[in-house]
């Protein structure tokens, strides 16, 4: 008898990870995020997942898949952001020959390859106003036509769509069809960014250390040093889980040693002076905000603001996001340093 992913493999598309390891967590936002997929997992539904880059949306459907009832059933998948719009409609619906210059042949196309299992649309913001009236077709009856062909045809398909896009506010201004949006979204399931799931932070890293080491056929673990640590710990990770995994990878591929103790959070900073001091100077300036005098013009109390966020963002920044030594850095206690950062969080990330 065949189990679940030996099964599935068999219709498995590759555009989605065979064995992902990124589903790892134990903080409260992670929990309750896994609670409310495996509730939706099995209903035959359309699921719509929101989150930032690297959160692992991609994770989280082939997770969905797998607690359907789908599961013997093929997983799909399509990035629309990574076919100009022209194409979304052909690779989706497919095509009869002689449908456009260039079709030699009949091709399916992914919502027929998906038929009996689970559709992945990520980035479906991006899909055309015009796909879009089809593939709510698709969903409320069933049924759809190739390019080129009046023939319908019928597929059994659950959809599972993707995006960080306000699709909300894009259905306001008429960019995305409100009768698709409202099919989509029996269920809205957030992914937590990983700035939320700060206690997750040392059990990936550890693991993604881990797997390294494997991989460069060493024969101990990496350890990561309590500066090390408390670095990672304090990063904003606008990258997510994805960032986390390629730092903590490239700390552990160019350590000479067990214990790590050096976190490399921008790749492109050079070591050679100039080029890399002008790209540091350049995001300073991006990120900083307001100049002095700037906030000499403002007043007291939004002055006070901006220059604390500043001078805690710099702070951070030259300490490598140690939070330790940035209060230190600026003559704080670590307690009055957790209070300013806890205050003005959202604008020093």
């Amino acid at each position: 008898m065949k189990t679940p992913e030996a099964s599935s493999r068999e219709h498995f598309h590759p555009e989605l990870p065979m064995e992902p390891v990124e589903a790892l967590g134990q903080s409260e936002a992670f929990l309750e995020f896994q609670e409310r997929l495996s509730r939706v997992a099995p209903v035959n539904r359309p699921v719509l997942l929101v989150g930032e880059r690297g959160t692992g949306k991609e994770l989280a459907a082939w997770r969905l898949h797998f607690l359907s009832t789908r599961w013997k059933g093929p997983l799909v998948a399509l990035n629309c952001s990574a076919l100009a719009p022209s194409l979304i409609a052909s690779e989706l619906f497919g095509y009869e020959k002689g449908a456009f210059t260039g079709a030699e042949e009949r091709r399916t196309g992914r919502f027929e390859a998906a038929d009996g299992g689970t559709l992945f649309l990520d980035e479906i913001g991006n899909i055309p106003m015009e796909v879009q009236e089809k593939i709510l077709r698709v969903v409320e009856y069933g049924t759809f036509e190739r390019v080129g062909s009046s023939q319908s045809v019928e597929v059994d398909v659950r959809i599972v769509a993707a995006t960080y896009a306000d699709l909300v506010a894009l259905a306001g201004k008429g960019q995305f069809k409100q009768d698709l949006l409202d099919r989509l979204s029996f269920e809205v399931l957030f992914l937590p960014p990983l700035r939320e799931r700060k206690d997750d932070i040392p059990l990936l890293a550890n693991h993604f250390a881990a797997r390294m080491a494997l991989e460069l056929g060493r024969e101990e673990i990496p350890q990561f040093s309590e500066e090390a640590m408390a670095a990672l710990e304090g990063y904003c990770w606008p990258g997510n889980v994805r960032e986390l995994k390629n730092l903590v990878e490239r700390a552990v591929y160019r350590s000479d040693s067990m214990l790590i103790t050096n976190i490399v959070f921008d790749p492109f900073r050079s070591p050679h002076g100039e080029h890399g001091a002008a790209i540091e100077e350049g995001r300073t300036r991006e990120t900083d905000g307001d100049s002095i005098e700037d906030l000499m013009d403002k007043p007291l109390r939004e002055a006070v603001r901006g220059l604390q966020t500043r001078l805690l963002r710099r702070a951070l920044r030259k300490t490598k996001y140690n939070q330790r030594k940035a209060a230190q850095a600026l003559g704080l206690t670590y307690h009055q340093f957790r209070g300013l950062y806890r205050k003005y969080r959202e604008e020093i990330e």
